[in-house]
């Protein structure tokens, strides 16, 4: 006799798995969305951020990013 437990799995298509795990909102050829971006760099130190978002049926996303690094 097996005591281990069972699980049932089932296959999910890449659409499908965008939608349970939350995918992309802005992914929709129906959305629209907008992205920019900087990069500056002056002597050692060097920034860069960038700013996006997009709207769809399915939702809003939206996305911030800021790096920084110096050298010496």
């Amino acid at each position: 006799m097996n005591l281990a437990p069972q699980v049932e799995t089932a296959e999910l298509s890449d659409t499908d798995l965008d939608t349970v795990s939350g995918g992309q909102a802005g992914g929709s050829p129906a959305g629209v969305g907008a992205a920019a971006g900087l990069y500056a760099e002056v002597g050692p130190l060097s920034v860069a951020a960038g700013l996006g978002a997009g709207v769809s049926p399915q939702g809003v996303a939206a996305d911030l990013n800021l790096n920084a690094a110096a050298l010496h």
